[in-house]
């Protein structure tokens, strides 16, 4: 297997990481727009760095992306870019007969009257729009395989093939003890991502109602997560796996919810009433002129680099899937969980929890790939697949997973 890697910031340099302790693939061409950043991520891989090659690519020239798939014979296109560039970097591959697989699907739009009561577009709804495409030209695109979507995704297959003959709801939790010496406020992740997420209407899907959208931040609910993570309020986020289990999975709901904190809410709604959560470029008048800028790309500059906090960070992150449903005629609850401490994330990768959690992922999917033994056409999520295989390469990666009965 041969594989382009789009994006060598934070997940995209732990994929490097990750990726350089396993045989499966054969080379791995590391691109990004910064030429530097991409040389950094294979430079960092020391005698390991023999299968990497670092290369300059604009994610969003889909022209480009195709001629790199082809010059240098990938067999699949991994994006670890933000969900901007999705749709160009999913009909490259497309065009350059190579798979595909991302970690965040292509972008939602608000119902233009009700936006918080009625679907607009959904996350994805752009990728699965194409299906015929990929089913025609047998190429699969895997999409959602980090590890929320992804692992999640993974735990509600699971949980529906061997813990329950009838689901009640599924719903995603997530939540953290994280601390980042010397910042009141320095998100984990990319912060255009978490203001996409968090600011858009929340999706929730009930059987007897099909998909629906609700007022950010809606539904508190305190959520006890392991490891002596503990209880976090957690609230209703737009998410890719309420778009993704129903298409796959029988429940009756699925929800997803994130433990953010108040205060993090609190600069959120910050943000939106302030207009820099935007997108659209404005004009910004300097003594050199005027400058078209994107408020939104203002804050993620000022604020410091996800991949280059670990050191500073203390604690733990938990993705999870609960469900509730029934067993032989009995009722049952369960969370399945994936933990990852940052101070072992830091000392065995050098990779920060967070982007760590969401980067083990799609690596064991591309190997799972690469033995044939994830195989299909069309745009697939993680529910179409087999669940044990991807749960027992987690724990051979040395990040096994966990189930508690609640």
């Amino acid at each position: 297997m041969r594989i382009l890697l789009v994006g060598a910031g934070g997940v995209g340099t732990a994929i490097t990481r990750i990726a350089a302790r396993r045989p499966f693939f054969d080379h791995m061409v590391v691109a990004d727009y910064d030429l530097p950043r991409a040389k950094a991520a294979v430079a960092a891989l020391g005698d390991k760095a023999h299968r990497f090659t670092p290369i300059r690519l604009d994610a969003a020239d889909e022209a480009a992306v195709t001629a790199t798939l082809r010059e240098h014979r990938c067999d699949v296109l991994l994006n670890a870019t933000d969900p901007r560039f999705v749709l160009p970097l999913f009909d490259a591959a497309l065009a350059a007969d190579a798979d595909y697989l991302d970690m965040a699907m292509s972008m939602s739009k608000p119902h233009p009257d009700r936006p918080y009561e009625k679907v607009g577009i959904k996350l994805g709804d752009e990728q699965f729009a194409r299906t015929a495409e990929w089913v025609n030209r047998g190429r699969l695109a895997l999409v959602g395989m980090g590890v929320e979507p992804g692992l999640a995704d993974v735990f509600a297959r699971y949980a529906a093939d061997e813990l329950f003959d009838e689901i009640e709801e599924i719903g995603i939790r997530d939540g953290a003890n994280l601390t980042v010496d010397g910042y009141d406020f320095a998100p984990s992740f990319s912060i255009w991502t978490t203001i996409e997420e968090c600011l858009n209407p929340p999706l929730i899907y009930e059987k007897e109602r099909g998909w629906y959208t609700t007022e950010p931040f809606s539904e508190p609910e305190v959520f006890d997560f392991p490891d002596g993570i503990g209880p976090v309020e957690c609230v209703n986020v737009e998410h890719e796996e309420v778009a993704l289990v129903p298409r796959w999975i029988p429940a009756q709901r699925v929800t997803f919810k994130y433990g953010l904190g108040e205060e993090f809410i609190g600069t959120l709604k910050t943000l939106r009433a302030l207009g820099v959560d935007r997108t659209e470029p404005v004009a910004v008048r300097t003594d050199r002129g005027t400058a078209q800028v994107s408020p939104r790309d203002v804050v993620a500059a000022v604020l410091p680099d996800p991949a280059e906090l670990g050191d500073r960070m203390r604690g733990k992150t938990c993705a999870g899937t609960w469900v509730k449903g029934v067993k032989d005629g009995r009722p049952r609850e369960v969370y399945l969980y994936h933990v990852v401490d940052n101070e072992w994330s830091m000392r065995e990768y050098g990779s920060q929890a967070v982007v760590w959690q969401t980067a083990v992922n799609p690596v064991a999917a591309l190997e799972l790939m690469a033995r044939g033994v994830w195989e299909g056409a069309g745009v697939l999520g993680p529910e179409a697949f087999e669940p044990r295989p991807f749960l027992d390469l987690l724990v051979e990666y040395g990040s096994p997973w966990g189930l508690r009965e609640q």
